[in-house]
């Protein structure tokens, strides 16, 4: 008999007849029943108001227990991940090569980067971090032997060329010491520097390497225009080439030149390639922004933190984020990350998307928070007075929001936060992979709060349990028994968010990130989420000849595509990989990955390089 059957018999026995004057079901009575309702249903809003203090309703954390695995159990997953390597290499090179990619579905090529075979050089480092010297050695004649032109009317997209052939020729250079990989950089360092003839000096699109000329509008997104002085940084040290370092230099300038009152300090998405200003305030960390925000805090690591520019521009963007672009859903205590457009000064939309793009960030704030002194910025030049003069007084107010607390805590915090739902996007699908976009649940019916309003209650309140959004979660599952879609529909409003874009490309930035969560806490939960999606990779993405996208991921039977990008190999393997391993082969005080996860070593300007350079990098 059910609790509720029992309530009900004592206060209305069934074989009592049906008048409400008889002995045993007075008015009094009635009267009691009704208080005593009345009471449960205050006790219980109370208790739901104060559980909902800092981000809707707050449920207890679940516990998740991550067991201690002995080193012999995560070296046989790394080995998994280098023979998942080998399958899609080899299928690679027997269906592909020498083309640019991989279609594994159709054991057919495709030729959408400069048809120099990407993939190969995107996987040089990662063949030499796993000791794949025949496959190393079979790749170098086509790098040797290409120079690098292109068709009559044909341009190659200058960013991509960049973090993929130029920066992974410079990092198995950086690995392997081989001379000729360094030559064969510096001439196609040299073939790209027409990207630059634009009145600004931000790069242009596209470049014809063949005749020397470039090409594409006059307006360009932040990721493509501001995402390669790491490579030239590294080109200009290793060659001892002036051109290729003041190209580097040349990038900090025009940012750190650039007005930005009207975004808080942060880079907006899109530049005028003619005058070097902002042509909108759309920010993200996302699609067409995201390595641009990176490389301001991985140039100055580059540098062995002394290009003190780039640190500034890196705090600036974080509290921008920190404070206006980082929510908490109203169930579940999803953290995530997003973008806003502001329209004629006043008018500020937030999207509320989230983009598996957007998962790198969580990884670049733990990096932050191990290599910086957040706490103590003046102990490296930075005066936060000076860096919010021109920042308008709404703005300046995030500072000291995030004054209150330890700045070193509130990046690691978000780190986790964010790097949680990365992984839930990835847990909650029944493929297990996480989809290219979701839409989180905020407005209407759902609150919409700011994470660091929730941080700053949790502190108020004494902060029990973990800040908001860190602690464990255990994955949602789809109620049983749903049959059509408007059910399934309604069900995921406990899911907090909506599945935009059903796909995944075999994208790297979760894995990223979890690694260099695990590297920079020690947290064994990051290793276990990494294994978790490389399974679901096994699963759901291998083909007979190598990997392939997915789609329809939020389905039990999702759809395989026809393509296997090749920072599938250079990024997804190698971040998963490297985290697997025991020992940490790139430390990340020694190594800088750049946003194709091609690791290029720190290094410092000698006293006769920056005076050649006439610049006071120190």
């Amino acid at each position: 008999m059910s609790v509720l059957s029992t309530v009900w018999g004592t206060f209305f026995p069934t074989n009592m007849p049906l008048s409400f004057h008889r002995r045993g079901l007075s008015s009094r009575r009635i009267l009691v029943v009704l208080t005593f309702s009345f009471v449960l249903c205050i006790l219980y809003y109370s208790h739901s108001r104060r559980t909902q203090s800092a981000t809707g309703f707050v449920p207890e954390e679940d516990v998740v227990i991550w067991p201690t695995e002995p080193p012999e159990v995560w070296a046989e997953r790394a080995a998994q991940v280098k023979n998942a390597f080998l399958d899609a290499y080899h299928a690679y090179e027997r269906y592909a090569f020498p083309h640019d990619e991989l279609a594994p579905l159709s054991n057919a090529s495709t030729n959408s980067f400069n048809r120099w075979g990407v993939t190969a050089v995107d996987s040089l480092d990662t063949m030499l971090l796993m000791g794949l010297k025949d496959e190393y050695e079979r790749a170098l004649p086509l790098i040797m032997n290409s120079n690098f032109s292109l068709p009559v009317n044909t341009a190659v997209p200058f960013f991509e060329t960049v973090i993929r052939y130029l920066g992974g020729l410079l990092s198995a250079y950086a690995l392997s010491n081989d001379s000729r990989l360094l030559t064969k950089a510096d001439e196609l360092g040299t073939k790209l520097s027409p990207a630059f003839n634009t009145e600004s000096g931000f790069p242009v699109f596209g470049v014809n390497t063949y005749e020397g000329v470039e090409s594409g509008p006059p307006i360009g997104v932040l990721a493509e225009i501001a995402s390669w002085q790491l490579e030239y940084s590294y080109l200009g040290k290793a060659t001892g080439k002036k051109e290729h370092v003041e190209r580097a230099i040349m990038i900090t300038d025009l940012l750190r030149n650039a007005n930005l009152t009207l975004s808080g300090g942060m880079y907006p998405t899109k530049w005028d390639l003619a005058t070097g200003m902002p042509r909108d305030l759309h920010l993200s960390v996302g699609a067409a922004a995201d390595s641009g925000h990176e490389y301001t805090l991985k140039q100055y690591l580059l540098t062995a933190q002394t290009d003190k520019e780039n640190l500034e521009m890196y705090i600036r963007m974080t509290t921008h984020v920190i404070n206006n672009l980082i929510f908490i859903s109203p169930q579940r205590q999803l953290v995530y990350v997003t973008d806003m457009s502001t329209y004629k000064l006043e008018d500020t939309r937030v999207s509320h998307h989230f983009e598996h793009l957007s998962c790198f960030f969580p990884g670049l704030l733990a990096l932050g928070a191990k290599m910086l002194p957040l706490d103590d910025l003046e102990s490296v030049g930075i005066d936060v007075e000076e860096l919010t003069r021109d920042l308008l007084p709404k703005d300046r107010r995030g500072y000291e929001t995030l004054s209150e607390f330890s700045l070193a805590d509130v990046h690691l915090w978000a780190a986790e936060a964010i790097a949680q739902t990365c992984y839930m996007t990835y847990a909650d699908q029944p493929t297990g992979l996480g989809p290219e976009a979701v839409v989180m649940r905020a407005g209407g019916m759902f609150r919409t709060r700011l994470w660091m309003d929730a941080v700053r209650e949790w502190d108020r309140q004494g902060r029990q349990g973990s800040p908001p959004g860190v602690g464990d979660k255990l994955p949602w599952s789809e109620p049983p028994g749903l049959v059509s879609t408007k059910e399934r529909d309604r069900a995921t409003i406990t899911r907090d968010y909506g599945v935009r874009n059903i796909a995944y490309y075999l994208r790297p930035e979760a894995v990223e990130s979890f690694y260099i969560l695990w590297r920079v806490t020690g947290d064994v939960r990051w290793r276990y989420r990494g294994w978790h999606v490389f399974q679901a990779i096994q699963r759901e993405a291998k083909t007979p000849s190598g990997y392939t996208c997915v789609d329809r991921v939020h389905m039990k039977v999702p759809v395989q595509l026809d393509l296997m990008p090749s920072y599938f190999l250079a990024e997804t393997l190698k971040y998963l990989y490297l985290l697997f391993l025991d020992e940490d082969i790139l430390p990340l005080d020694r190594w800088v990955f750049n946003t194709e996860a091609h690791p290029l070593p720190v290094f410092t300007w000698t006293s006769e390089e920056l005076t050649a350079y006439d610049r006071a990098m120190l």
